[in-house]
């Protein structure tokens, strides 16, 4: 048994022959004759691999009798060279015939996930799912009517449909496809309610700029009104007192016109009476009629001239009575612009005082815990009710003693009461 572990140990096994390259061979590189190559060139055989002795026996030699260490391969027998040949030569007619083969085209690209296109997709999808259901209530019409070849071509129309309802559809079943359009979603709206955002900001911007400008405006036309109000009225007073003045002098004028037109009755009277007492001292004596005319006449004009006189003292002295109101207004206006400056000033004053002592109205956050208290120490500023009750309290403590309703305060000391009971007594002391 020995010997035939030996045998075995010692036979080298079968080592297949190497396969060649499946490519022609490179052509020489001078030209020769033309000597075709075998498609399937074998090369040498490799050398069988070295075995170890087995290890001696007791009492012999380690190798067994009649058995060499490096025995040669068993020779192959003809069918089975021819059959590993067949089989090389399909194995590399099979390898060059599928580097031959068009290789297939590749699938389209995914197109790219995006709004736009999955609504292209989506409108596209819906035209053939009207389209297959269209075709089946087709096929339901032909299948109750038993219209075998409708039915066929109906069915066959229906499958191209469905065939292109998947092929639109496919983009919207690739991985990632859906995530991808939801992201892009989501940044097109949060993009749209930023630019939303954006534009109402913008809008409220200009609108407060409108308003700032229309108040800027309101008040410029304020100050324009103002301004041409006071004008106005310079200029109404000064012809109202141009137009006083010119009546006035007038008025005067007319006054010394009168004043002189008695003069001159004055003298005419005292000229017809010089030259009455010369007529006289000559014998001449005027008739009654003629001096009871002129006294007629002259008591006329005297009278005529002495209304007149009352009416223009009546108008001078309307004249200056007015001058006097305006004059008068004007002082008034004068004062209470002075009182107005005052009293703004002192306003001023007093909120600086405020602000040094409790803060800035504006910055203090208790101003509105104080308000109550700033109005029920103010509020005689501003009612008249409220300064005659708080006056009346005062004037309780500065009425005489025997007043009834009166509360006034003790000149001297006031000393309290003695204890009652003698615990009270205690406690007091």
């Amino acid at each position: 048994r020995s010997e035939g572990c030996g045998d075995i140990m010692a036979q080298p096994p079968p080592f297949p022959a190497r396969l060649p390259p499946p490519f022609r061979a490179f052509p020489p590189p001078f030209p020769g004759p033309s000597v075709r190559p075998a498609p399937f060139a074998v090369g040498p055989v490799a050398p069988p691999p070295f075995f170890l002795p087995p290890p001696a026996r007791e009492g012999g030699s380690r190798f067994p009798p009649g058995v060499p260490y490096l025995a040669a391969a068993a020779p192959r027998a003809a069918g089975e060279e021819e059959a590993v040949q067949r089989q090389q030569d399909e194995l590399w007619l099979s390898q060059f015939l599928g580097r031959r083969r068009a290789a297939a085209p590749p699938p389209p690209p995914p197109a790219a996930a995006s709004p736009s296109s999955a609504r292209a997709v989506a409108v596209a999808a819906l035209a053939r799912v009207a389209r297959v259901a269209a075709l089946c209530r087709a096929l339901r019409r032909c299948e109750a009517q038993r219209d075998e070849p409708g039915w066929a071509r109906a069915r066959e129309n229906a499958e191209a449909a469905l065939r292109e309802l998947r092929e639109v559809v496919r983009p919207l079943r690739e991985p990632g496809y859906g995530e991808a359009l939801r992201r892009k979603a989501e940044r097109a709206r949060k993009r749209r309610l930023r630019l939303q955002r954006r534009k109402h900001e913008a809008r409220a911007a200009k609108e407060e700029e409108a308003a700032r400008a229309a108040e800027r405006e309101a008040k410029i036309d304020q100050w324009r009104a103002k301004c041409i109000q006071e004008v106005e009225e310079k200029n109404r007073e000064r012809e109202l007192k141009a137009a006083a003045d010119s009546v006035l002098s007038e008025v005067r004028k007319k006054q010394a016109d009168t004043k002189r037109m008695m003069d001159v009755l004055r003298g005419l009277e005292k000229l017809r009476k010089l030259r009455k007492e010369a007529a006289a001292r000559k014998g001449v004596c005027p008739p009654p009629s003629a001096d009871e005319a002129f006294e007629n006449q002259v008591e006329s004009l005297k009278t005529l001239l002495k209304t007149r006189t009352e009416l223009y003292e009546a108008e001078e002295r309307a004249l200056r009575v007015m001058l006097e109101g305006e004059q008068e207004e004007e002082r008034k206006r004068e004062m209470e612009k002075k009182q107005k400056k005052e009293r703004e000033k002192l306003l001023q004053q007093k909120l600086e005082m405020d602000s040094k002592l409790f803060g800035d109205p504006a910055e203090f956050p208790l101003a509105h815990l104080l308000q109550p208290f700033r109005d029920y120490y103010l509020q005689a500023e501003h009612s008249v009710a409220a300064l005659i009750q708080i006056r009346h309290e005062w004037d309780q403590y500065l009425v005489p003693a025997d007043h009834p309703e009166g509360s006034c305060i003790p000149p001297g000391w006031v000393l309290p009461s003695l204890p009652t009971n003698d615990t009270w007594a205690t406690a007091v002391r």
